[in-house]
């Protein structure tokens, strides 16, 4: 995912002024929010130690870059996983040939709960990693592989403990679980092989008149720093479906975390769907320091985060 306008290089809290008041702001509505360290307790059935074990998993099988043997284990394990809990799970394979002429094995996959039923919403996180770090702040690092713990994994894991929740409580309508490929391989500047599988999928529908009710892109929700935003083009483009999550989120108690401002505008998966019709809109904490660098590890990781984010994920399937 990338912001737009291009984003500027990440630099220190202290010497970023936009970024040093963003953080108070989310820090004061978190203190005065319903919860804190001492208080906090889930407010669903879904299970952030849960999602925290299935962030772990992926990093075990290493870069999940389109072609490399992490990316091909994490793809066969997310549709074995999803087998066991969906009532269908659908593979789009598909070849993707890239600016320098490689031939790139990619695939969407797609859980359906309920899939006969009419009425349905749309859950998407894209599984993939960058191949390069390119907004390390040593040069050497930059040919190095993102890991991806919050970017690639983190969503990854709430869609999987999301249809734990619905395996053991069936929704009363239909839910999509997408796993989408290719969203970070490519220039984001140049608009060059990114959010592959997302425009993919938007040519290749369940079904000609494919429309949910909603659909929200979950993306870097784990940072242990949480802070999300209302993006930009979500807010413009259906804010219909901002306003539900921010208020659902709200209810939880969770304003602190769901900050009802708008922030920045991001180039990411939400947008190729948004052009097909689908309201779809993008959940993500682009504020993350690690974003595009080796050091997007477990650690910058917190059960915490996944908890609330998993907690208002659920909400809205309610």
């Amino acid at each position: 995912m990338r912001r737009s306008p291009p984003v500027r290089p990440k630099v220190p809290v202290i010497r970023n002024p936009q970024s040093a008041i963003r953080n108070l702001v989310v820090a004061l509505l978190a203190l005065s929010g319903c919860e804190t360290a001492e208080s906090f307790t889930a407010k669903t059935a879904f299970s952030g130690a849960r999602a925290m074990e299935y962030v772990r998993t992926q990093l075990d099988f290493g870069p999940r870059i389109p072609g490399s043997e992490g990316h091909r284990r994490t793809g066969d394990w997310i549709v074995a996983q999803m087998r066991t809990r969906a009532d269908t799970v659908i593979e789009q394979r598909f070849s993707h040939v890239n600016a320098a002429g490689d031939t790139l094995p990619m695939r969407n996959i797609l859980a359906r709960i309920k899939p006969a039923a009419t009425q349905r919403v749309l859950y998407v996180a894209h599984w993939d990693t960058r191949p390069t770090s390119d907004r390390a702040s040593n040069p050497a690092d930059r040919a190095l592989p993102v890991p991806g713990a919050n970017d690639g994994a983190s969503g990854v894991a709430l869609l999987m403990a999301v249809a734990d929740v619905l395996r053991a409580t069936p929704p009363e309508w239909g839910v999509d679980l997408l796993f989408v490929d290719g969203e970070d391989y490519g220039d984001f500047a140049a608009g060059r092989d990114v959010l592959i599988g997302a425009k993919y999928f938007t040519q290749h529908l369940p079904a000609p008149d494919y429309r949910p009710l909603f659909g929200v892109v979950w993306d870097m929700i784990g940072d242990a720093n949480l802070g999300i935003y209302q993006e930009g083009h979500s807010v413009r483009r259906a804010p219909e479906i901002v306003s539900r999550v921010w208020q659902t989120a709200a209810d939880l108690g969770y304003s602190g975390y769901f900050v009802p401002r708008v922030g920045e505008s991001i180039t990411d998966d939400h947008l190729p769907l948004l052009d097909a019709g689908l309201r779809v809109i993008d959940v993500i904490d682009i504020d993350f320091p690690a974003h595009h660098t080796p050091l997007d590890t477990i650690d910058k990781v917190s059960e915490r985060s996944l908890q609330i984010v998993g907690d208002v994920a659920v909400k809205l399937l309610q």
